[in-house]
């Protein structure tokens, strides 16, 4: 199975920032065997960026998209429209879920969206501080995981990739503390253990699963040593080239 290194730019970059920072990472990253690299700008450079990048070194991705294809949507992007400009989409990301409030049934249609539309989605799944502390962990990730793939055929969960990010971890949020690779790996075996109790050892195995949270050049190798891992997905080091590239050479080490 390849590795992920997936970089959320967030609300960061403006267009023209977007693209100089394109530019030096197209100059520093060389391809490797098994090692998929992934950007993910604001929907405004999608389009520009996309004429500028080689997709043999990396691939772009949307943050986010509307669970419609079409329609009377002010304000909203559908993966329809991003078609041929991306090859994944984040759906779930704790930041939709808690700040914006999205609900597991647009979570679960968007993820459904993306896939009629052949882009796959990137489904983040984690648990807050709180439901952490009172030992719901289990309950969530399993509840996050059933409603958000609830559309998908079993054919097409290959098509999907799994983002494990504990929302306590995730260097954003107030109070944050980055994950411990115990942490971690005891919530890639519920994932996992779960994928294989619903859909067979087969299809699980065939499911990338992701870690973010805090992710640096000092821990990705870390990260990524942990069994069930198959990838990054990473905030705030993606925004600086230097160590976004160390990331992905450690990733290459791991992936060789």
């Amino acid at each position: 199975m390849k590795t992920y290194i997936v970089g959320n730019w967030k609300m960061n970059f403006t267009v023209g920032e977007a693209s100089i920072y394109l530019h030096k990472l197209l100059k520093t990253i060389k391809p490797a065997k098994n090692l998929q690299v992934a950007i993910v700008p604001s929907t405004v450079a999608l389009q520009p960026l996309s004429l500028q990048i080689d997709r043999k070194k990396l691939k772009l991705g949307a943050q986010n998209c509307c669970e419609k294809d079409y329609g009377a949507y002010t304000g909203e992007t559908s993966i329809t429209q991003l078609r041929g400009l991306v090859d994944y989409c984040i759906i779930g990301h704790s930041e939709r879920r808690y700040v914006f409030n999205e609900t597991d049934k647009m979570i679960r249609e968007k993820v459904a969206a993306c896939i009629r539309n052949g882009v796959t989605p990137i489904l983040c799944i984690g648990e807050t501080e709180s439901e952490r502390t009172f030992g719901e962990t289990k309950d969530v990730l399993k509840d996050q995981l059933v409603s958000g793939l609830k559309d998908i055929s079993k054919e097409d969960l290959d098509k999907c990739i799994i983002a494990y990010e504990p929302v306590w971890a995730i260097s954003s949020v107030k109070g944050a503390r980055p994950a411990t690779p115990d942490d971690i790996a005891s919530s890639i075996n519920i994932i996992r253990d779960h994928l294989k109790a619903t859909y067979g050892k087969e299809i699980a195995e065939k499911i990338p699963v992701l870690y973010g949270g805090s992710v640096n050049p000092n821990n990705a190798g870390a990260y990524l040593t942990i069994p069930g891992v198959n990838g990054l997905l990473i905030g705030g080091a993606s925004l600086i080239a230097s160590q976004f590239n160390d990331i992905i050479e450690t990733a290459k080490k791991v992936a060789a």
